[in-house]
């Protein structure tokens, strides 16, 4: 951390704190924090072992705008779900009771924060997550490879809860995913969206689906790496399917409840 700030006050009841992963987006990151702090919002950039021009540009950021801005820096690249796995653990320690993930590089509409956060509050034991609305920008090949991804999540949930699970911009009670760390490996790298929102399910969190535009991206940059993050998604798919059919009495059960998983 390179700001410090006091402390939250602890009796309060809904504690958001904006969490933004940061890889090399220096082109983008400063649009996207102008629109967090516009809607009056707290932030915590988490660089993830980004090069020294962004790097730059971060500790900049962090101390035009503290103590609303601070920045939590990883010693080297560890993937986008280590990054945002580091900051809940960071929210956690700040006192933050929700947080809100969007990603660096422009690709989400930060006006959509205060929507999201005031579902959140409304329903503050559940996930807020965007479903997005696409523009022209949207490469065919990742929708249909969402697509892909959206029916293995509905088959190892079993429900049609979910409607997205790769969209980076969604709101988390902090409590239940802080547990969720202490007790089951998420993957670090692009598979962790997926794998966080389909783990917590199981553990009975629900799901409010959000609309919000998604543009690409707004500073070009994409960490994507179409063979690699394929594979390791694939791979956490095979270990989803197996991981519900052990839960599959339970999962059928809150089916039939018409609730997520207990």
């Amino acid at each position: 951390m390179t700001t410090e700030a006091a402390s939250p006050d602890p009796s309060a009841t809904f504690v958001p704190l904006v969490v933004i992963p940061v890889y090399d987006h220096e082109r983008a990151i400063g649009v996207m924090v102008d629109g967090v702090l516009a809607g009056g919002n707290e932030c915590l950039l988490v660089d993830d072992g980004s090069g020294e021009a962004c790097a730059r540009v971060l500790d900049e950021l962090a101390a035009r705008h503290a103590p609303r801005v601070r920045l939590l820096r990883l010693p080297a690249n560890q993937g986008k779900g280590a990054a945002v796995l580091a900051g809940f653990r960071e929210a956690g320690r700040w006192g933050a009771t929700h947080v809100l993930q969007i990603d660096a590089d422009g690709q989400h509409d930060p006006r959509d924060i205060p929507r999201f956060l005031a579902l959140a509050r409304q329903f503050p034991d559940q996930v807020i997550c965007g479903v997005p609305e696409y523009d022209a920008s949207v490469p065919r090949g990742r929708l249909y490879g969402r697509y892909l991804t959206h029916v293995w999540v509905w088959i190892n949930t079993l429900s049609f809860a979910i409607r997205d699970s790769m969209c980076g911009f969604r709101v988390y009670p902090l409590a239940p995913v802080l547990k969720l760390m202490d007790e089951e490996t998420i993957g670090r790298r692009m598979d962790f969206d997926v794998e966080v929102l389909v783990r917590l399910f199981w553990r009975g969190i629900g799901v409010r689906n959000v609309a919000t535009r998604v543009t690409y991206p707004l500073d070009g940059v994409s960490h994507f790496d179409v063979w690699r993050d394929n594979v390791r998604i694939s791979r956490m798919h095979t270990r989803l399917f197996f991981g519900m059919l052990w839960r599959l009495p339970r999962l059928l059960a809150a089916r039939l409840r018409g609730k997520a998983a207990p």
